[in-house]
């Protein structure tokens, strides 16, 4: 059997004003074309599959398309509910899925919904946990204490009648950690701080495979068979450096597992670029990336360039993103200087060496405040 794993679509998603629609229709489009060559016989989707409750008309209809394409391929498909999608909207027409081999469990009903197959190994079991919050789980066990994610979850597992004589998957959208283990995060993530919601990875010992969503950056937990998916594609400059892939699972005998990480390739890379105007326009810098990427440009110039935005989208089309960092944002980022006193006991030259310093960091050198008391006198004589 085998099985690809996917999580975190988020369909519709819009990073820094810039529609995303155009390249998840690319990457499905891949997706379909690898899953068709490794023959792939179930599709796993982990969460999150748009970015919005309420999602927009074209990110349904992407995703209905690649249901569409799925099924035509044979392909078993089976969806959890994420916390960014509606559950009761993911969950409307499952049953008629069913009917032709398209599982969605959006809501927990108090049972861990379990889809079997089998194959020349036996029996294939594939256990549906939808993303739960503490409330949606306590009312069905009214005799067990549920006030965390943690509490949660162990009580669904300890309700759930599982054979480890058969081959186990379990789909989970929760913050599953492990002690002693740092997870990659980026700040595209919706998780709450200060780990309350976090579950520990040993409630998921009797499964042969933990297929996570929530965190976007692909990598294991503990072991190769823990693994989040990630999100097919970057969703913010904080996940540059992260490859994006879809793992492919191999199932044979109970214990016999194998696992390829196939890339993907988007339409448009995300990159960071920094430096001196002047070396952002070179041709070296610009021939190190395709300049239809997504581009965050770092300024380093000590002075404030004037139109930086017009320069670098004549060469960056889809510049998203445009900071300055030199001397004085540093010390704007150690230090706060705010103006003090009664302002109305101060003089316009004085407030504006004030207003200087806060945004500059040094003094309004003597030049330039003869220049400034000589626009106030003028402004003045003028009234």
């Amino acid at each position: 059997m085998k099985v690809m794993h996917l999580s975190d679509l988020h369909l519709g998603k819009i990073v820094l004003e810039q529609s995303m629609i155009d390249d998840q229709s690319h990457i499905l489009k891949q997706i379909l074309n690898i899953a068709k060559t490794k023959m792939v016989d179930i599709v796993l989707i982990a969460g999150d599959i748009y970015d919005k409750a309420v999602p927009s008309i074209e990110a349904i209809r992407l995703f209905s398309d690649f249901l569409v394409q799925l099924h035509n391929l044979n392909i078993k498909v089976l969806v959890i509910s994420g916390n960014h999608d509606s559950k009761e909207r993911l969950s409307f027409g499952n049953e008629l899925f069913a009917d032709n081999e398209v599982y969605i469990e959006g809501i927990f009903s108090g049972q861990l919904r379990k889809v079997s197959f089998s194959d020349f190994y036996g029996s294939f079991n594939i256990y549906m946990l939808p993303f739960v919050k503490p409330a949606d789980v306590k009312k069905f066990y009214p005799d067990f204490q549920v006030d965390s994610y943690y509490d949660a979850v162990k009580s669904i597992i300890e309700h759930t009648d599982i054979n480890k004589a058969d081959r186990n998957i379990i789909m989970v959208h929760q913050f599953v950690t492990a002690s002693g283990v740092d997870l990659i995060r980026s700040d595209s993530e919706t998780i709450s701080l200060g780990g309350i919601d976090n579950i520990d990875v040993s409630l998921f010992d009797d499964f042969d495979y933990v297929a996570m969503g929530h965190i976007h950056g692909a990598q294991k937990l503990v072991k190769d068979t823990i693994r989040y998916a990630g999100s097919p594609l970057k969703y913010s400059f904080s996940e540059v450096h992260q490859r994006k892939s879809v793992p492919i699972i191999e199932f044979k005998e109970k214990g016999n597992i194998s696992i390829e990480l196939v890339d993907l390739v988007p339409l448009h890379d995300m990159r960071v670029i920094k430096g001196p105007m002047e070396k952002l326009l070179d041709k070296e810098i610009i021939n190190q990336g395709n300049v239809d990427d997504y581009i965050q440009a770092i300024i380093t110039d000590p002075d404030y360039v004037m139109d930086a935005i017009g320069k670098l989208r004549r060469v960056y089309k889809n510049l998203l993103r445009l900071e300055y960092q030199n001397a004085r944002t540093m010390m704007g980022e150690c230090s706060k200087t705010k103006v003090s006193g009664d302002i109305t006991k101060k003089s316009e030259l004085d407030l504006f060496k004030e207003f200087y310093y806060y945004q500059n960091h040094v003094d309004l050198d003597g030049d330039r405040q003869t220049i400034l008391m000589d626009i106030i006198r003028d402004v003045k004589e003028r009234e």
